[in-house]
């Protein structure tokens, strides 16, 4: 058990820094439609690769940051059940949630987007625009990305949920895993 443990709080701090890297993203992306704007209505003046580069830091801020948003809990979510749950019935349905929603989910992701990407990737598939960013195969490349994180994620948060149904935590705290501080157990280590 503590192995699964150990791996778990690898995922956990993997997808942790990957979303705080890639959620400085936001500002640059803010920084960026600023200086398009400007250029636009004050200069007269337009970039494509400017424009073309805020679809590429939205799309990699929602698909890379994924992980970590699961990671903490902060994704969409109907609470009608869930908010006022015991920490057992939470992790019940989360773990329900990840074998029945999220892996298939996932999986069929990376089957069905497959022949899109190695498309992509055969051609170098890049901008329609001439001075667009010719890179679109790379972008398309971050489907498997958001997948991939989701599943690892969805891996940590199973055993967590497993931990807690069984009784052996009280909790999952994620900002407490991420910081090892976690609760290894109610009656005893692990």
């Amino acid at each position: 058990m503590t192995k699964l443990l150990a791996i778990t709080r690898i995922i956990d701090l993997m997808n942790e820094k990957i979303g705080r890297a890639i959620s400085w993203l936001a500002l640059l992306m803010i920084l960026v439609q600023f200086a398009v704007v400007v250029m636009r209505y004050i200069f007269g003046l337009g970039s494509i690769f400017m424009q073309e580069s805020i679809v590429y830091m939205h799309a990699l801020i929602f698909l890379v940051a994924a992980g970590y948003t699961l990671l903490h809990d902060d994704h969409v979510r109907v609470d009608i059940f869930y908010g006022s749950a015991s920490p057992r019935r939470k992790a019940l349905v989360n773990f329900i949630g990840v074998l029945v929603f999220l892996w298939p989910l996932c999986v069929l992701i990376l089957i069905v987007s497959t022949k899109f990407i190695t498309a992509a990737w055969a051609v170098k598939e890049g901008s329609p625009e001439g001075s667009g960013i010719q890179a679109i195969y790379l972008l398309k490349t971050v489907i498997w990305i958001f997948a991939v994180l989701l599943i690892l994620q969805g891996f940590s948060l199973l055993v967590n949920s497993w931990l807690v149904m069984r009784g052996i935590k009280a909790d999952y705290d994620h900002a407490e895993m991420v910081g090892g501080r976690g609760t290894e157990s109610e009656g005893g280590g692990l």
